[in-house]
Order: structure tokens, then C-alpha cells, then sequence
């Protein structure tokens, strides 16, 4: 038997086993490659200009490096402990290490760089259909073509020639520091399995259930207005990620297996073949892998709160920019606003105009306002009901307008309650009626607070009574258009666009393209990022349990003579996979759900259909290597009789 014979022998076997490795590795590879070929597209020329996407771009290619690295080197540790039998019965044949090593390091280099080509000339191939996708996601208009860049291949082969060097170099150190009798005794003892729970083990479990709840119930209060100061905040935050990812640990090295044990107790020892097969290996083995399932949980939810933000941006364009803008075009300007509507004018385009003459004062508010801003005055813009369309109030009637979703979190105003208005001289006493969230003008003139709507006499009254400080710098007048035929709002834009009017002039279709161009990207960057991390940490817990079925199969061999089928173990198996890959997966979910809601209402309007569709395709990606894991143990049951 020659060694190019055992060579190819072994490669076969490894493609056999490994298929998914190889998978990953190819999509790895294709990824990389068409990532660092965006930034050297002369199509992205216009995305780089606009939104600096080449640079995100390539700054989110480091965090792809980064993360198939270490996936490609915990991968290899999986594999060469597997291995560790094969390379003492070399050793016991009379191979030197040294042989070893190079026979290792042939395979090793027929499939990795095998697997680098196919995945470049996929890179290659796929590249214009991920630059269509960002062009689809971020609406821009161009002509994409099949573009090959010889500096993205030279890059691409120097990352990942690195990473075979650091494998080699992985291989090396672990064949020289074993001896025979030690690599017989490696796959054994990667595993340890505890027979019974501790006392210790017990107030852990606990205790990882009690931090996660307790980072939960921070978080929900975290822009309740309770935390203002930004130094309390931080502090907060930093508070909240190390609760919630010690209890994550603390719940994988104890909470996990002092759940199962009571549901084991509960049946008082009398547990059926599936629960054998399912709880009790569970219970044991998440123990060993805490650090490795911590790690994966906290990167999922990462990757699922990041996703999930930038795309309820991206769902709420439309919706902000119509609250953030009243009318489709504003002004602060009158001889701007005309110079735009004489041009509507002249292409016969319909449209309303509406004038608002903002007054800005201070209010007391305290008897509707939360205790914590109890002590300061509230800067407000006041607009008479006149200037607002279906308001008509009486003398004495206050409303509050633009108290949208972010103020809502960081100022809490009651429905009803007494309110001053504060003029120069004047103190007028008012009755707040009502809030909405309907905007009425920009955040250029309301800072972001609320506008206060009074009387038209109310109004008139405090126009005579301004305190001229806080009259200086602000923009006094308003000028909104409307087009009323909304079949042309895009040809008024670009009119709009065109014109290239002095600021401050704004646009509903502006802040909405801005918004989505934007987050857009974040969120094709995310998204891809997300889903290699899907397929590396997918990878890792299938190869987790190759090793398990591996171990177990003398114990599937017992259970079949004793007559059991291979439907009866099956059915274990699925259990013992639904709780493998479930109990991370729900743990990242609700992780990212309360990241995602504690912050939510500064990205968007709608927080349920965003988050939700993003939960669900995840959960879909990630469900296919639990199947997988299912199907690979079906062939280990099949074999073990």
C-alpha cells in the first residue's frame, strides 16, 4: 500500500464526512471573494459616493476573515482529535511524525485548495448577482456587469493561504506533542460526562436564569427616562451585556442540566427510550461545551438584533419620512419655496402650499410629564389650530403634536393634565387634551420636542409677548407643498433634485431614498455576515455531533440486539437534536427580541413584522443542520448493527 494510495483513500473518506466543512469553506471562499470584488467594481463608484459603501464593504470583509478563520481552525481541531487513532496506527506501522505530518498536509492541500478554487470561480460567477441584490436593496439604478478583479484574487489567496499555514502550523504542534499511547486516548477524553449534579452545579443553573432575567428587566427599562445621563447609560449597557452574557454561560454549565434533572426526577428514574437518548446526554454533555455555545449564542443574537434593526429602518422609510416631514417639500425660505413652485408651475404638476410661523417659548409641563424631568421647562414650538389642518381648539385647550415613538420613550406626557405657557411677561395657564404623533414641522424647527397647538387667540397672544432670546437663531417661517396627484410626486422631485435649492429645503422621497440607501447596506452587509456565521456555527454543533454518534454508536449496537428498531432510536435521536440546536437558537432569539425592543423606536415605526421575518428565516437556515445531524445519525444507527 503506497501513501498516495492512502492519500486518496483518506481524502475520499474525508469528502464523505466532511462535505459540509467543504461546503462552508466553498461558501467562505465565494463570499470573500465577491465581497473584496464590490470594492474594486467601477460599478460601486456610485454606492461609494453616496453611502462610502466600498469602505463598509471592506471593513466588513476583515469580520468575514476573522470569523471563517476561526471557524476553519476550531474545525480543524474537531478533525485532527478525530483523526488521533489513525495517526498512532501510523506511528505503530513505523511512519515518522514527520511523514505523518506530510501525509496529513497533502490532503489537507488537495481539499482546502480545491475547495478555494471552486469557491472562487463561484465568487466570480456570483458576484454580479450580489451587486444586483445590493443595487435591488439600496435603489440604486445602474448596470451591473460580470466584473473580474486580479487584485480581489491576489487577496483572496493571501487570506486564505495564511489560514492553511495556520492549520499546518495546528497539525504540526499536535502531532509532536503526542505520543502513541496518548493519541488512543484523545477522542476519549474530549468529552466528559458527570454522573450527578452537585449542590454548586445547582445554585449555577439557578443563577444563570437569574442574570438573564435580570439583563432582561434592565433592558426593558433602559430608555423607560428612568437612565437620562449618557454616563449612566453606558454603564447600564455595559452592566446589561455582561449580565445577559454570564448568564448565558452560567445557563449552558448548570441552568440546562438542573432543568432536565428535575424533569428526570419528576418521572422518578422510569424514562422512555426517547428520553434516554434525548435528556439524559444533553444534560451531561452541554456542560463541556458552555464556552463554545455561549460564544455561538451571543453572536447569533448579535447577528439577529443587528438585522433586525437595520431592516425595521429600512421597512419604516416611508412611514418616517412622512411623519419626520408634513408636506412632500419644505422651506424655511420664501424665495427658495418659489423658485421650486414656479418650476412646478411650468410643468403643470398640482400642489398645496401651507405657511406656519412656529413661536418658540417655554412651557411647564411637570404636572404631565415623569418625575424625572420634574425640574427643567420644556423648549417648545407653538403653531396656532389655525395652521393645522382638522384641529379646531378651543380658548384654554392644548395639543400636543409630533410625540412620536423616540420621544415617547425618553419623555412620558400624559393624555390630560394643566400646562404654563411662559412668555416674556405673560404666564398662561392651559389644559393639555390630547397628543398625536403626526408631525407638523421638521425636527429643524422643533428640536425634536413636541409641538405645542394652541388657540388662534392664544396664539396671537403670545405672539405679542416673545421673549427675544429664544426668538434668536431660530427659523421663523414654515412652507410646505403638497402635490396633490401623488403620480407625481417623483417627477416634482426631481425638479426638486435638479434645482439643487439652498438648505434648509427638504423632501419626503429625499429622506426616505437616504434612509433606505443607508440601512440598505447595513443590512446587505449584515445580512451576509449573519448568515456566514449561520453556516460556520451551523457547522460546528453538526460536527459536534458526528463526534457524539461516534461515541455513542456501541451504545446503539447494545440497543438494537436488545430489539429495539431503528424507528424506536430515531425518534430519541430527534428529540436529542430538537434540544441541541433548539435550546441555543431560542436562547439567541430572545436574546436579540430584548436587545431589539429596548431600542427599537430609534430606528423605525414598526418593530413586529421586521423582527419577526428575520426570526423566521434564521430559524428556517439554521433548522437545516439539525436536519442534517438527524440524517447523519440515521447512518450510524444503520451501521451500528
Amino acid at each position: 500500500m503506497s501513501l498516495n494510495y492512502i492519500i486518496l483513500r483518506n481524502l475520499r473518506k474525508n469528502l464523505k464526512n466532511y462535505y459540509l466543512y467543504v461546503f462552508a469553506l466553498i461558501f467562505s471562499v465565494a463570499l470573500y471573494f465577491s465581497f473584496v470584488t464590490l470594492q474594486y467594481d467601477p460599478s460601486m463608484n456610485e454606492v461609494a459616493e453616496s453611502t462610502k459603501g466600498a469602505a463598509a464593504i471592506g471593513a466588513s470583509s476583515v469580520l468575514l476573515v476573522v470569523i471563517v478563520g476561526i471557524f476553519l481552525l476550531y474545525a480543524n481541531t474537531i478533525f485532527i482529535k478525530r483523526r488521533s487513532k489513525e495517526i498512532g496506527l501510523f506511528q505503530l506501522i513505523g511512519l515518522t511524525k514527520g511523514r505523518i505530518f506530510a501525509i496529513l498536509s497533502a490532503e489537507n492541500c488537495i481539499l482546502y485548495f480545491g475547495s478555494m478554487a471552486v469557491g472562487v470561480l463561484i465568487g466570480f460567477l456570483g458576484s454580479k448577482l450580489i451587486l444586483m441584490i445590493l443595487f435591488k436593496i439600496i435603489g440604486v439604478d445602474a448596470i451591473t456587469e460580470l466584473y473580474f478583479s486580479p487584485m480581489a484574487l491576489l487577496q483572496t489567496v493571501i487570506v486564505f493561504v495564511v489560514m492553511y499555514l495556520l492549520i499546518m502550523l495546528m497539525n504540526y504542534t499536535f502531532i509532536r506533542a503526542q505520543s502513541i499511547l496518548s493519541l488512543f486516548r484523545v477522542s476519549s477524553t474530549t468529552e466528559q460526562q458527570v454522573q450527578k449534579l452537585s449542590v454548586g452545579q445547582i445554585l449555577i443553573g439557578i443563577m444563570g436564569i437569574a442574570l438573564i432575567g435580570f439583563g432582561y428587566a434592565l433592558s426593558a427599562r433602559l430608555f423607560s427616562g428612568e437612565v437620562l445621563d449618557m454616563q449612566q447609560l453606558m454603564y447600564t449597557m455595559i452592566l446589561i451585556l455582561f449580565s445577559v452574557i454570564l448568564g448565558t454561560y452560567l445557563f449552558y454549565k448548570g441552568s440546562v442540566s438542573f432543568i432536565f434533572n428535575l424533569i428526570r426526577k419528576s418521572k422518578k428514574g422510569y424514562l422512555s427510550i426517547n428520553e434516554v437518548l434525548s435528556l439524559s446526554s444533553i444534560m451531561f454533555r452541554m456542560k463541556s461545551n458552555a464556552l463554545l455555545l455561549t460564544i455561538i449564542t451571543t453572536v447569533s443574537a448579535l447577528a439577529i438584533g443587528m438585522l433586525s434593526l437595520s431592516y425595521i429602518s429600512y421597512y419604516s422609510a416611508e412611514t418616517q419620512a412622512k411623519e419626520s416631514l408634513p408636506e412632500d417639500f419644505s422651506f424655511a425660505q420664501a424665495n427658495v419655496k418659489n423658485r421650486f413652485v414656479a418650476e412646478l408651475d411650468n410643468k403643470q404638476i398640482q400642489y398645496e402650499e401651507k405657511h406656519r410661523q412656529p413661536l418658540y417659548i417655554e412651557i411647564d409641563a411637570t404636572k404631565v410629564m415623569n418625575d424625572s424631568l420634574s425640574e427643567d421647562r420644556l423648549f417648545s414650538s407653538v403653531l396656532s389650530d389655525s395652521m393645522v389642518d382638522n384641529i379646531d381648539l378651543k380658548p384654554g385647550e392644548v395639543v400636543f403634536m409630533g410625540y412620536g415613538n423616540v420621544i415617547q420613550q425618553l419623555i412620558s406626557i400624559q393624555e390630560k393634565g394643566p400646562i404654563v405657557l411662559h412668555g416674556l411677561k405673560k404666564i398662561i395657564h392651559q389644559q393639555l387634551i390630547g397628543t398625536t404623533k403626526q408631525g407638523v414641522l421638521p425636527v429643524y424647527y422643533t428640536r425634536g420636542t413636541p409641538v405645542t397647538v394652541v388657540d388662534e387667540s392664544v396664539y396671537a397672544e403670545l405672539a405679542q409677548d416673545l421673549d427675544p432670546k429664544l426668538q434668536a437663531g431660530e427659523p421663523t417661517d414654515y412652507y410646505g407643498v403638497r402635490i396633490t396627484d401623488s403620480g407625481q410626486e417623483e417627477n416634482a422631485y426631481a425638479i426638486f433634485a435638479d434645482l439643487q435649492l439652498k438648505a434648509p429645503s427638504f423632501s419626503q422621497i429625499e429622506f426616505r431614498n437616504n434612509q433606505r440607501t443607508s440601512m440598505g447596506l447595513i443590512m446587505f452587509i449584515v445580512g451576509f455576515l449573519g448568515l456566514t456565521f449561520l453556516i460556520t456555527s451551523g457547522c460546528i454543533l453538526y460536527f459536534k455531533q458526528m463526534n457524539e454518534s461516534e461515541e455513542e454508536k456501541a451504545n446503539y449496537t447494545i440497543l438494537r440486539k436488545l430489539g429495539f428498531t431503528q424507528g424506536n432510536l430515531l425518534r430519541g435521536i430527534q428529540f436529542k437534536q430538537l434540544f441541541n440546536f433548539g435550546i441555543p437558537l431560542v436562547v439567541g432569539l430572545s436574546h436579540s427580541y430584548f436587545a431589539v425592543k429596548s431600542g427599537w423606536f430609534f430606528f423605525g415605526t414598526e418593530l413586529v413584522t421586521p423582527t419577526v421575518i428575520v426570526m423566521i428565516v434564521y430559524t428556517l437556515l439554521y433548522s437545516i443542520f439539525g436536519l442534517l445531524s438527524v440524517w447523519y445519525y440515521k447512518r450510524v444507527i444503520k451501521e451500528s448493527l
